[in-house]
């Protein structure tokens, strides 16, 4: 365990430790220190609850990856995903809403905290937007999949396969509901919803031919990509899209953008360390309906994001239930892994 969680264990100490300075210098006192601390812990805990299902994702397409890009993903992806999505992109929020320049979008953060999040609040119409259109895609995509032979509701899976040969029906259902949902806001608010939906459509449109133009067609989602930029590009935009809802749940605790950078870099950290777990272990392959189970919750994240533009959800419910339909299916992965090997004991052997 040490081998695939040492590098997250250490890259926690370490970020602690610049936790515990950082809260010194900012209050002076113990209480100050021990209070920043706990709220990176917190938002630890949230992005990694948040990101279970992404990191079974990540790994059902690493397992399929080039080596080469496979360690390209685990090393620049740490930079992108901790520093990019992390610091870069709340500040980008920024930048394009309240059209001001990188300086002045740091300074804003750093000097004014309050001003800085109620501006990045105002973008979560379009946040949910864009996240949920791109992600109800990726579920969808991997359940209307003719060739796909395992299916772990049958009741929902079967019927699905059968009318994926028709084109377009994922992208009709997503365009159904943007609007459905942007029928029940304001006008203002609906334009931007639909706007950042499609917007969130056309951009997994655009990773997905960028794929076919660098790789040979695949057969299903779950196979986006065997190799190369197309899955690195793929797995980049599937990790931004996850990391939508920690980083706006990260200002219900502290509007800092320091604290909230290092409580959630160590959970995408964390994040990476359970998706080469997953990989190397070989966890995918072993448990039949686990990556049906990521999807699934991949589906479930799409639709709390559309209904959040309506509705606050905790983000304790997003990461619950993604726990839960992940958690289903291993249960039921082991019980058929248990029927299949005393029916054919000479597999176990094998």
């Amino acid at each position: 365990m040490f081998k695939h969680f040492g590098g997250s264990l250490l890259f926690t100490v370490v970020c602690l430790g610049l936790g515990g300075w950082y809260g010194w210098e900012l209050t002076g006192t113990v209480d100050g220190v021990l209070s920043i601390l706990w709220i990176c812990a917190v938002l630890a805990i949230l992005e990694v609850s948040l990101s279970f299902d992404n990191a079974a994702v990540n790994a059902s397409i690493l397992k399929d990856m080039d080596p080469i890009w496979q360690q390209r993903f685990l090393t620049w992806g740490i930079a992108i995903a901790v520093f990019g999505m992390r610091i870069v992109f709340p500040l980008v929020i920024v930048m394009v809403a309240a059209s001001l320049g990188p300086v002045e979008a740091m300074r804003l953060a750093l000097n004014e905290p309050a001003e800085y999040q109620r501006i990045v609040s105002e973008a979560h119409v379009g946040l949910m937007g864009f996240g949920g259109a791109f992600l109800g895609m990726v579920g969808l995509k991997y359940f209307f999949d003719a060739d796909k032979e395992v299916n772990w509701i049958e009741a929902i899976e079967r019927p699905l396969a059968k009318v994926a040969d028709i084109e377009a029906v994922a992208i009709g259902l997503v365009l159904a509901g943007t609007w459905a949902v942007s029928a029940m806001l304001p006008d203002e608010e609906a334009l931007t919803f639909v706007i950042a939906a499609i917007g969130g459509l056309l951009t997994y449109l655009a990773v997905e031919i960028v794929n076919h133009l660098l790789e040979p067609p695949t057969p299903t989602t779950g196979d986006v990509a065997k190799a190369g930029f197309g899955a690195f590009l793929y797995l980049e935009v599937l990790d931004a899209s996850f990391s939508f809802d920690g980083v706006i749940g990260a200002f219900a605790l502290t509007n800092n953008l320091i604290i909230i950078a290092i409580g959630l870099g160590i959970g995408a950290m964390f994040v990476r360390s359970m998706t080469i777990f997953l990989v190397n272990k070989g966890t995918m392959s072993e448990y039949r309906y686990l990556e049906h189970g990521a999807f699934y919750a991949i589906i479930a994240l799409a639709v709390i994001m559309y209904l959040n533009t309506i509705v606050h959800i905790p983000e304790v419910i997003t990461g619950v239930i993604g726990a839960v339909l992940i958690g289903l299916a291993f249960w039921s992965s082991v019980r058929w892994n248990r029927v299949h090997r005393s029916e054919h004991p000479e597999d176990a052997l094998a």
